[in-house]
Formats: structure tokens, sequence, C-alpha cells
């Protein structure tokens, strides 16, 4: 996993198909305390300077609940849903800490022995793991032996309604795999694939600091598009484009007003 910061020897680490992104190291142990009101668990401090940027102020408003959300198409069976987690954000957040209190997250360990970035826990039925022993879903958290947190409900039904607004009726996610990521930090280009029943779609979640989401092809070297996502909004992809590549580019740093310097992704699967 890398940033553009950084030029030494990388590990590479699949991720569904590949994921890479690495911690600056000013941001691993970051001593300082978070702003009032912002869980330590999502907050982290430091960041390459050349990294940081100031985004919309806007992203930190709430949202109009007159406002109906805007779709945006990305391709057959693909939209994302504009400001469409907004209005249950801070219960989203919340649960997030309460799954994590459970399930702590964790650095995973890929089968040759490499320590991935990105902090990762899951809630559902099955969660998505990594160890000496392959990739894989497990039933099972392997650090305490006991099943994964259920689905919270606000998790499940906001899933639910994402996927029906997107043209998915029906869908019933097992798994949600939850990422925070810090500034620098990035997925390459890759496909989700591990899912046994690949009828069902991918519902993506992004909460806290904007990210630009690039959106390729059914081949890898197709060139992606790059889509801005904020605080709230919701990806939804399916049929003809179930196994398009896509990734994030690398994470920009600022202060957003309910998570600090991080982003949380909330991946909704049917796994089976």
């Amino acid at each position: 996993m890398i940033t553009e910061a950084h030029s030494e020897s990388v590990p590479v680490c699949p991720f569904t198909t590949l994921v890479d992104a690495r911690w600056h190291p000013d941001s691993v142990n970051a001593p300082h305390a978070p702003p009032p009101g912002i869980p330590a668990s999502r907050y982290h401090r430091h960041a390459p300077p050349h990294l940081i940027m100031t985004f919309d102020l806007f992203d930190a408003l709430p949202a109009d609940p007159d406002t109906p959300s805007a779709t945006e198409p990305l391709g057959p069976g693909a939209v994302v849903l504009r400001g469409f987690a907004r209005d249950v954000d801070s219960s989203l957040l919340a649960t997030v800490d309460q799954v994590g209190a459970q399930a702590p997250f964790r650095h995973l360990i890929t089968p040759g022995g490499l320590r991935m970035s990105v902090a990762m826990t899951n809630c559902g039925e099955a969660g998505w793991v990594s160890d000496r022993a392959g990739y894989r879903y497990d039933p099972v958290d392997p650090d305490s032996g006991v099943p994964w947190p259920p689905m919270p409900e606000v998790f499940r039904a906001l899933a639910e309604r994402a996927a029906a607004s997107a043209g998915y009726p029906g869908f019933a996610p097992d798994a949600c795999l939850i990422n925070r990521y810090l500034p620098g930090t990035r997925l390459s280009l890759h496909q989700d694939r591990d899912e046994l029943d690949l009828r069902a779609p991918i519902v993506s979640v992004s909460l806290g600091l904007p990210a630009t989401f690039l959106w390729g092809g059914l081949r890898r070297a197709d060139k992606p598009a790059r889509i801005r996502l904020a605080h709230g909004d919701v990806v939804v992809w399916g049929g003809p484009s179930r196994l398009v590549f896509h990734g994030i580019a690398p994470l920009a740093d600022d202060d957003h007003a309910l998570t600090g310097r991080t982003r949380i992704n909330l991946t909704f699967r049917k796994t089976r």
C-alpha cells in the first residue's frame, strides 16, 4: 500500500483484487488529541504537507431535508446519489464507533506477511479478512474468535434504500466492510469480485473528508473518470457495471466537522 509521498519499496496488497495505500509516517502515532466532539478513533492530525488543501466548506453543512438528493449516472447500472446519507450521518458515525468498540479497527496482514495501512473492521454475517491463509469472507472475527457484530439497522436500512433508489430493489446485504482512511491513502484500480453473488450491487457510502473516486471500465487499462465524492454521497453500481475497475486517488488532508482528518467508507455487499 502506498501514497504519492513515498518512493521507497512498497508493499502491494490485494483488497478484493488490489488495494494500495500507506500512512504517512508522521500520521501513524499522532500524539495530538482530537478536537472536542470527535472520537479519537476517527481523528488523525498529521499528513504530508503537500497533500493539505482546503475542501468545499459546504461539505460540512447539513443537508436540506426539503431538497432531494441529486442522482448522477456513472454508467449502465451505476449512479452517484449526492448527499443521500446526510440525513443519517450522525447516526452512521456513532454506529461506526459502536462497531469499532466491539470489533476494533485493525491493520490486516497479507498472505505475504505485509501489514495493510488502511484500518478496517466489519459487521454483518461475514467480514472480509486477510492473513497468511489468504483473502476471504469469514463469519468469525479472527482477532476475537467470535462472530462479527450484527449489521446495525441504520446501516441496513440505508443500504437497502440507496440500492432501491439506484434501481436495485430487494438488495439484502450480508456484509459491511468499514474502512478508515487517512490523508495520503489510496485504492488503486480494482474489481470487487470476491463475492459469490455478482448479481447484487455494491453500495458504497462516503463520510468525512471528500475523495476523488476513480471510475474506469471493464479493463484495467481503461482510463478512469475522476468523480469527487463528498460527505454523505453514496455510489451504487451493479448489472453491466458490476465489475468495473474503480479506486480512490490519494486522499487530500483537511479537518472535517464530524470526522477530523479522516474519511470513513461503508461498503455493503451480498457475499453469497
